[in-house]
């Protein structure tokens, strides 16, 4: 894309404050038609603040947007659909019981007689699937595609309204390998097709190989744009967190010979009776980390919630140590060295609407320093706090701040530090780096290597490759509730990983 193609959208001087925070301060940006721009920046750094803005959720405090060379102001979503600009959030937001046409059209449907009219949908749906290379059938049931497909559908839906600029928020971090290289092809035929691409991401290596120009945020104002042509992923993790791009590799093995955890035929039912998790068996031992890999909705989310207690077996043990812990509660299980960093914080790890020090005793409010006594000491707890958000760089103004006016990143960092503080003899972390930039993937990282290398169980459920093949010991794969291969991560690439995951690979890998 040359510097001569008229721009699509430009933000000058955009500053957004909130009670305490200064989002954004004088963000420049410049997007030119049918270009993929990457924008990359720390968890704070305000990527999401000034997407919201552009997309009508906010409004900015100082500064201006121009769409298509023209000054704008967007009071809502609806505005900036109109003004052409879409989002597809990482969150997908599909009705699982509708068909792909049905969630395409929801709330745009085109009518007939004051009927929707079925025929006229169909048909701009496979008008903009073949356009845009997105292979949708309009008559399938969202619950039976994958995630991937899935994707496509809710890109399908920001171009059935007309959508000329997509911002595309963390769109690979629940893809596969194999699906990510389909949805880069589905951005080129968005480019060929002369649309714009606003491209959020924290995987630098895909940035450069997709973006046709990046601009880099750091601590709410832009620092530089980067030609990915000629800007390596360690020169952009510097501009973004002046530090080196973190590598999830293990050190020397540290498994011992006790079992910290054993499940023996653990089956779990999903709503209606078929299993979601069936018939799966495994041990982690005092210092190993036991990888899950699968893609998203084969079992991996029930299989953690059974190990907590949040979900009933439908058959099976469940041992910690050498006590079978199958009927115990999920209290009792924490008070007994279970730790867990949950795969969605905000339904599973956090009051949002509470202060640090509330959520810094969440699930640990039995013991120090969240009680003295029988009641709840809110002076060891705020005191905690603070000791957390140092070591564990929580940016906020301090421990009475409520949860949700922290960035993503920041609140998965207090989670971490909040289980890693009790230190636990077993830890479950669910997709422990989920949308943290690099300076926080590496002291998450960092963290379970030392927890490991102390003698620490861990079960590790991640979307991320390199990371699960970087630091698991033991690596099982899940497809439809069973573990279908256990692998040797020293001897594995992501694009065989994959290959397992979606079930194109035979078993005879498996060990």
């Amino acid at each position: 894309m040359t510097e001569s193609a008229p721009l699509a959208v430009e933000l000058r001087g955009i500053t957004k404050r909130f009670p305490g925070v200064v989002a954004n301060s004088d963000i420049q940006l410049r997007v030119h038609r049918g270009e993929v721009h990457a924008i990359v920046g720390e968890n704070g750094a305000g990527k999401s603040t000034l997407m919201k803005t552009l997309y009508g959720m906010h409004r900015p405090d100082e500064g201006e947007i121009l769409v298509d060379g023209r000054p704008v102001s967007f009071r809502s979503p609806a505005d900036a659909i109109e003004a052409g600009i879409g989002m597809v959030h990482q969150h997908f937001m599909l009705a699982d019981n509708f068909t792909v046409l049905e969630n395409v059209v929801l709330g745009s449907e085109p009518t007939r007689g004051g009927r929707l009219d079925r025929a006229e949908a169909r048909r701009r749906i496979r008008e903009i699937s073949d356009a845009y290379a997105l292979g949708l059938d309009p008559d399938t049931l969202v619950e039976e595609l994958g995630v991937g497909d899935r994707q496509r559908v809710e890109i399908a839906k920001v171009l059935y309204r007309g959508a000329r600029t997509l911002i595309l928020d963390e769109p690979t971090a629940v893809l596969v390998p194999q699906e990510v290289d389909e949805l880069f092809g589905n951005l080129a035929e968005l480019k060929r097709e002369g649309l714009t691409v606003i491209f959020i991401s924290h995987k630098l290596d895909e940035v450069r190989k997709v973006a046709d120009s990046i601009t880099v945020i750091r601590r709410g104002t832009t620092v530089g744009t980067a030609d990915p042509a000629t800007t390596t992923a360690k020169q952009l993790a510097e501009l973004m967190v002046g530090a080196e791009l973190p590598v999830a590799q293990k050190r020397d093995s540290t498994v011992r010979e006790t079992a910290v955890l054993q499940l023996r035929e653990v089956s779990v039912a999903a709503p209606g009776g078929r299993p979601a998790v069936d018939d799966v068996s495994l041990t982690v031992r005092e210092g190993e980390v036991v990888g899950i890999a699968g893609v998203e909705g084969n079992g991996q989310a029930e299989l953690v919630d059974a190990i907590m207690g949040l979900r009933p077996l439908s058959s099976g043990t469940v041992l910690l140590g050498a006590d079978d812990i199958t009927a115990w509660s999920t209290r009792h299980r924490r008070e007994q060295g279970l730790g867990f960093i949950p795969e969605d914080r905000h339904r599973q790890g956090m009051l949002l609407e509470a202060p640090l020090w509330e959520n810094r005793i969440l699930g640990h409010q039995t013991r120090p320093p969240a009680v003295k006594g029988a009641f709840i000491d809110r002076k060891g707890a705020r005191a905690d706090t603070a000791r957390i958000m140092r070591e564990y760089d929580v940016r906020a103004p301090g421990p009475d701040t409520a949860a949700m006016a922290l960035s993503g990143g920041n609140q998965q960092k207090l989670i971490v530090g909040r289980e890693m503080s009790a230190r636990p003899r077993l830890l479950i972390a669910a997709h422990p780096t989920r949308g943290v930039d690099v300076g926080a993937q590496s002291v998450i990282w960092e963290l379970l290597k030392d927890a490991r290398a102390e003698g620490m169980g861990i079960v590790l459920v991640s979307a991320d490759l390199d990371e699960l093949i970087g630091l698991s010991d033991t690596l099982h794969v899940m497809l439809r509730g069973r573990l279908v291969a256990t692998l040797d991560p020293a001897r594995l690439t992501p694009e065989e990983l994959g290959t397992h995951m979606t079930g194109a690979a035979s078993t005879a890998g498996a060990a």
